[in-house]
């Protein structure tokens, strides 16, 4: 970050004197800064809930792509014959490469979290369920489903399809979401630089005038509010990202908690994108000044 504070630097020139046009501290250097580390602190959040997001529907879809269930609704006296002829029809039937009945216990833990642990499932009129898992090629679920309509027909198979689509879209629509705050956030930013570098320009209007007297050129002169509000902007932008990533931190891991705002943050290599704020900030301060600068020295007569 030195480094790009140099390059800043060695791109925007100071003069001495004219870099003390723009005032060091008061209202215009609050405001741009804590509006840099504020937008900051936003995009780092908004940078995580995208990339959870993608992360979590990866995850999800992959443990749903090569699973599906069959559900028998049969009754009592023939469930056991039903079961025996949707295994027999999986166990011929090519892209499927396991399948099981679920046992009763282990149907009573997965209704447990809803129903309690004391759930008497062997009372109780359950279909019976059989997780299938199928290879790389896949199945032919059509195929499969007049299958089973033939031979056993109390078998509903599940493919999962619908709970997928569903996922994946939503997941793409955060994701867009998450990158139109990215937009805004980069648009609020480079208005507050802009009013605040204007509201500096009119504040030392005497003074831009004197240095017109003595000879000095408005590039000349929006050079020291150019330097000065890209470096302000950059300082908050390093701030509020810190800040960001201190909170995304902090937050529950997915171990923890498992739920979707745990999966919210940043894994690996992943803690080095939000570092990409900051010399994007500094870029839309240095582009947005720049250009109200230039602006407001044609109407300061």
């Amino acid at each position: 970050m030195s480094g790009l504070v140099d390059r800043l630097k060695h791109l925007i020139p100071a003069e001495p004197q004219v870099d003390r046009v723009v005032p060091p501290s008061g209202t215009t250097a609050w405001l741009t800064f804590s509006s840099a580390a504020a937008m900051a602190f936003l995009a780092v959040f908004a940078l995580a809930l995208c990339v959870a997001t993608g992360r979590l529907s990866d995850r999800w879809s992959a443990a749903l792509a090569q699973n599906a269930t069959i559900r028998i609704s049969a009754p009592a006296s023939e469930l056991a014959a039903e079961t025996a002829a949707v295994l027999r029809v999986l166990s011929e039937t090519p892209g499927i490469a396991s399948a099981r009945a679920i046992a009763p216990d282990e149907m009573q833990g997965l209704l447990a979290p809803w129903l309690g642990p004391d759930l008497p499932v062997d009372s109780l009129p359950l279909p019976q369920l059989i997780d299938l898992t199928e290879t790389d090629a896949g199945f032919d679920a059509e195929g499969l489903r007049l299958r089973l309509s033939a031979e056993a027909p109390a078998a509903i198979l599940d493919d999962h399809t619908r709970w997928r689509r569903p996922m994946v879209q939503a997941a793409d629509r955060i994701r867009a979401l998450g990158l139109f705050a990215l937009i805004l956030i980069g648009a609020a930013t480079a208005a507050m630089v802009t009013l605040a570098a204007r509201a500096a320009l009119a504040t030392n209007s005497q003074v831009i005038r004197v240095l017109r007297l003595v000879g000095a050129r408005d590039t000349y002169i929006a050079r020291a509010f150019v330097r000065r509000f890209t470096l302000r902007t950059l300082f908050g932008a390093l701030a509020g990202t810190l800040t960001g990533m201190c909170a995304i931190a902090l937050m529950p891991s997915t171990s923890e908690t498992g739920g979707f705002l745990s999966g919210l943050g940043f894994t690996g290599a992943g803690w080095f994108a939000p570092l990409a704020i900051p010399p994007l900030a500094a870029i839309v301060a240095f582009a947005a000044t720049r250009a109200a600068a230039l602006r407001s020295l044609r109407e300061v007569q």
